[in-house]
């Protein structure tokens, strides 16, 4: 199904996609190939709407929270608005102070996207991203599909470029399995991750290089806790970010598991990328779907990346796509109830 969902800042008009499979149902639209609503039952097969977003276009493009979008061409921070690629370096957009975060001021979270196939559980976005898009080098064509299984939702990415270039995509939707409609339950939900590294960031959010071990820290989720346990603790990494905006590195499957506990609802992530960035909306406010109001900590995100500002660091999995060279990723959230 598919739906007139509003016209974007520039007067095109975007659109809301309907998949669904068995007990899931998902809206997708077209704008910022961005997750709208996800309708997944509770134990008693009651099914609620866990994903924070908004009524139309024009509210996505005012925000800066990129609820539920597709985000690149580098997801989250570049430090010093610059990278070097093929001992070239290349200006971006300074629209973080002075580094850049989620594709600068033109990210792929504020396009509208072609949609390339449509089928009842599944649809597929493509973009052209040209030659300097956002300061980097290459002709881009890149696509993101949701799939819908009767117990999960897999978004794939894919990209070729004809010039070396970076590439680090992620999809950026808030979980809130308790339905979007209670944010004061967010940080009840239990979250597991088995990473036992972090990646410490200075109080400008850019990675200092260290991975720190998460033992004996608030960092520290290989036993399952309520996201809002440890989040107030006297740890400099909290205070600098105001609470969970970290890289964790991902070495097992599943990489993270949230769960609420008044609905029974479960969702276990799988993935191939080397980390994943755990936000806790710690500066989210305002009002979303419905007219419901999102105060900050209404929702997590589990969002599966390349470590933020890898290209400066490169001790790390590095986020290059040779020319010629297929790019492919694949996240799994997988639901129980």
């Amino acid at each position: 199904m598919k739906r007139f969902f509003g016209n974007t800042p520039q007067g095109a008009s975007a659109f809301l996609y309907t998949i669904s499979c068995g007990p899931l149902t998902a809206r997708i639209t077209d704008f910022g190939a961005a997750l709208v609503q996800l309708f997944v039952p509770d134990h008693q097969g009651d099914a609620a709407d866990v994903v924070l977003g908004f009524d139309s276009p024009a509210e996505y493009a005012a925000s800066d929270a990129c609820f539920g979008a597709t985000v690149g061409r580098i997801a989250n921070r570049v430090a010093g608005a610059s990278v070097v690629i093929d001992k070239k370096t290349y200006a971006m957009d300074a629209n973080d102070g002075t580094n850049t975060l989620h594709g600068g001021f033109h990210g792929f979270q504020n396009r509208l996207w072609q949609v390339e196939e449509h089928s009842q559980s599944a649809i597929t976005f493509r973009l052209l991203s040209p030659h300097m898009d956002q300061g980097l080098p290459g002709n881009v064509d890149i696509s993101v599909c949701y799939t819908l299984l009767p117990d999960r939702l897999v978004i794939r990415y894919q990209a070729l470029s004809d010039r070396q270039t970076a590439i680090n995509l992620t999809n950026h939707t808030y979980f809130n399995l308790a339905g979007h409609t209670h944010p004061e339950k967010a940080m009840a939900q239990i979250l597991t991750m088995p990473a036992r590294h972090f990646t410490p960031a200075d109080s400008h959010s850019i990675p200092t290089g260290e991975c720190r071990p998460v033992e004996g820290t608030p960092m520290d989720f290989r036993c399952p806790k309520p996201l809002g346990r440890d989040i107030g603790a006297d740890y400099a990494p909290l205070i600098l970010q105001k609470g969970y905006d970290h890289n964790f590195e991902v070495f097992c499957n599943p990489c993270a598991t949230l769960c609420d506990p008044e609905s029974g609802r479960q969702m276990a992530v799988y993935t191939d990328c080397p980390g994943l960035q755990l936000y806790s909306a710690n500066y989210t406010d305002t009002v979303g779907k419905g007219g419901q109001v999102y105060p900050p900590r209404s929702g997590v995100c589990l969002e599966t990346q390349f470590y933020p500002d890898a290209l400066h660091n490169p001790q790390w999995a590095q986020p290059l796509l040779a020319a010629g060279q297929l790019y492919q990723s694949e996240t799994s959230f997988v639901f129980h109830w």
